[in-house]
């Protein structure tokens, strides 16, 4: 008799034990996949961001300090062109975080779609087990434990039912945990919206900030040349630095020729460094003030109709023999293409290459822009040869006359 007790407890326990192997399989959670995006790298984009903007801070400072007369013309106007490119690099770092912050946002809805799924899914073979529980007419476990005659018999019941709880424990906590994922999954998407909201915000502020940064800029170069007569002595100091750097830009040119063992003298061969605009603003030559100590010969010509995001391209293959900035020509590159024959490219917002590089004729080098002396967006491009300044239009003959 009690053996029978036994084997029925037993069938008892392997029946009940048997719905739980078959129905409650225990979920296994999937592992954490590393994002394509993180909230580390945007959390990196805005120390970057700081950084900038400590550096813009300064900036205001030291031209706060400037006084406002005739005579700093030509350091407020560096200080701003310096102001531009921090907004410039803030813009494009806003642009970056709003594009990361995408990214993630699309992650997230993704991973928090796809943990929904995996909680309906448990839940449902939980309701599943219930179900077959009830209609299999499956034993409780204190009925089990009822059925033991002795206590030697009850602790076996009971390791037994321990090890059936144990089941259902896990899966009501593998519940818990995939409710869990989806709380913070929905919070981080919460979170990283308005986030975002907050970087569309600020990069509509920076973007009102350069332009206004760039009105000004333009506008104090503007003033200079409707007002010669009252800045002859900038005007001076402006040729005098052009003149300055042509004569050290001849020199590398030579220099470049004789370290690679040739020096001869090489003409011809251009084209246009910008494909949006043949537009000619200003020409080649003399252009005459009346003013005494402001006569400026344009050493270049000016090649309008671009914007600050038109693409500069090496006219003629080379090596880049300077990539500098300075108050006058702002950001420039000067290729030499032999010994005397150079190509110099200003006012430029961005330059992409550096001295030493070998370009190709073609090759894209930078961005136009107004830094400098420049007032509005344009491409100064001079051609020197035998280690003389010569006319662009010699060569560039299809350009539009734009100037009075």
């Amino acid at each position: 008799m009690r053996t029978k007790r036994v084997l029925r407890a037993a069938v008892a326990f392997l029946f009940a034990f048997g719905v739980l192997a078959a129905d409650l399989t225990p979920l296994r959670l999937p592992p954490q996949t590393a994002s394509a995006v993180t909230q580390a790298d945007i959390d990196k984009l805005k120390k970057e961001s700081n950084a900038l903007s400590s550096k813009k801070s300064e900036v205001n400072k030291q031209l706060s300090a400037l006084k406002k007369d005739k005579a700093n013309t030509l350091k407020r106007k560096a200080l701003l062109d310096q102001q531009i490119d921090l907004i410039s690099e803030e813009i494009a770092n806003t642009e970056q975080q709003i594009a990361q912050y995408e990214a993630l946002i699309e992650q997230t809805e993704q991973e928090l779609s796809e943990t929904q799924a995996q909680e309906a899914d448990q839940y449902e073979l939980f309701c599943k087990r219930v179900r077959a529980m009830e209609e299999r007419g499956t034993v409780s476990y204190w009925s089990v434990l009822f059925q033991s005659s002795s206590f030697e018999e009850l602790l076996g019941a009971m390791d037994f039912i321990s090890e059936v709880m144990e089941a259902d424990q896990r899966v009501i906590d593998d519940l818990r945990v995939l409710q869990a994922q989806i709380a913070e999954k929905q919070q981080t998407l919460e979170t990283s919206l308005a986030e975002q909201q907050s970087a569309k915000e600020a990069l509509a502020v920076k973007n009102n900030e350069l332009r206004d940064q760039r009105t000004e800029a333009t506008g104090l170069i503007k003033e200079m040349e409707e007002n010669e007569a009252d800045y002859k002595d900038v005007l001076a100091e402006i040729e005098a630095e052009e003149e300055k750097t042509q004569k050290e830009i001849v020199r590398l040119s030579k220099e470049l020729a004789a370290q690679q063992g040739n020096t001869t003298v090489t003409y011809g061969g251009y084209i246009w460094p910008v494909t949006t605009s043949k537009r000619v603003t200003s020409p080649f030559g003399k252009r005459n003030t009346g003013i005494k100590g402001a006569s400026t010969n344009h050493r270049g010509i000016d090649i309008g109709g671009v914007y600050y995001s038109s693409t500069v391209y090496a006219a003629k293959a080379g090596t880049v023999i300077i990539s500098s900035s300075n108050s006058v020509r702002g950001q420039y590159i000067v290729i030499s293409h032999g010994s005397g024959n150079t190509t110099t490219y200003q006012h430029l917002s961005k330059r992409s290459v550096s001295v030493g590089a070998v370009v190709k004729q073609g090759q894209a080098i930078g961005v136009t822009g107004s830094s400098g002396v420049g007032s509005g967006p344009h491409l100064h491009f001079e051609i020197t040869e035998n280690g003389q300044l010569v006319n662009p239009l010699k060569y560039l003959t299809d350009y539009v006359k734009a100037w009075n």
